[in-house]
């Protein structure tokens, strides 16, 4: 009997080492890839046109009604989707920004935000953020679920993602 418990000793310690191996493995390999991504420049668009805006779906659940400026919608080589936002409350006041979408990690990023003038404004605070489908304010998740990042992979080319507001969802989009 002795036998078989060192055996089975043996053989646990054998399974934790594996999969502490496994664990250190990917999380190396994990920060290896997060360190190899460069985020790419983002010029500033030129300010949404009404004419250039397309309305997206994003929940029953809010008055407000949800924009993309066709114009600026841009897939950078660092696989980040860059558009202007354009969101009309049911009061009137319209908010306009510039953000982007890392479908990789499931992020957005405020660029700038628009003036009444029809300019832009840097966002003071512009850093990633984890993308959260609440009921309030769901409209990074709308854009990245079922627009912009189907299967969670980036869209490819500016004409997809118009092609996926145009008809109200990406074809991929589950």
């Amino acid at each position: 009997m002795n036998g078989l418990r060192r055996f089975l000793l043996l053989a646990m310690l054998m399974a934790c080492q594996l999969a502490f191996a496994d664990i250190h493995f990917r999380n190396w390999h994990e920060e290896d890839d997060e360190e190899k991504w460069q985020e790419a420049e983002a010029p500033l668009p030129a300010y949404p046109q009404d004419a250039d805006l397309l309305e997206f779906y994003v929940s029953a659940a809010t008055a407000n009604r949800y924009f993309i400026d066709a114009r600026s919608i841009a897939v950078g080589s660092d696989d980040v989707v860059r558009f202007a936002l354009v969101v009309r409350t049911a009061g009137g006041a319209k908010n306009v920004s510039y953000e982007g979408i890392r479908c990789k990690t499931l992020e957005y990023r405020l660029y700038a935000t628009g003036r009444a003038d029809g300019t832009w404004t840097k966002a003071r605070l512009s850093e990633w953020r984890p993308i959260e489908n609440k009921p309030v304010n769901r409209h990074h998740a709308a854009l990245s679920r079922d627009y912009f990042c189907p299967d969670g992979l980036a869209i490819r080319t500016t004409d997809e993602g118009r092609d996926a507001l145009q008809r109200g969802k990406h074809p991929n989009a589950k």
